[in-house]
């Protein structure tokens, strides 16, 4: 069954993601960043290309030719990885297709609309009896 993780009161959901989805592609894994929007999915590729200055971490479009031979997708085709290793939701809903995936990673911001979208996706997760794990953000950010 899928393994259902929720990181919340992200201050920057953008570069939880970007962090989880480096630390998948060094444990061998592959990774979908479900972006839907547009700009979003900019945003974390812009991430992936610049953060760390250092590394490079190999990732590409869903869309892209190169989608087939590429550790990290990012968009709104979650049937694009070959193998369905980790999904990082990065849209307001629950994915779809997110049951083929032996991971799923939810991430919640701080702000009243992210929290409240986050509430639903827990619930719709947790109506089909998925068990969840959650990781509140808010003691790691205030320790660094």
């Amino acid at each position: 069954m899928t393994e259902i993780t929720f990181y919340t009161f992200a201050e920057d959901p953008l570069d939880v993601a970007r962090r989880i989805a480096t630390k998948a592609y060094t444990r061998g894994q592959q990774v979908m960043l479900y972006a839907p929007d547009a700009t979003v999915a900019g945003n974390v590729d812009r991430l992936l290309w610049t953060v760390p200055a250092l590394t490079f971490v190999p990732h590409c479009r869903d869309s892209d030719a190169l989608a087939g031979e590429t550790p990290i997708l990012i968009g709104s085709n979650p049937d694009a990885l070959g193998r369905a290793d980790v999904l990082i939701n990065l849209g307001a809903s629950e994915p779809p297709g997110y049951a083929r995936y032996e991971r799923v990673i939810e991430i919640v911001g701080q702000g009243d609309d992210a929290r409240e979208q986050g509430r639903a996706r827990y619930r719709f997760y947790q109506a089909r009896g998925y068990a969840m794990q959650t990781h509140d953000l808010r003691a790691r950010e205030e320790s660094r």
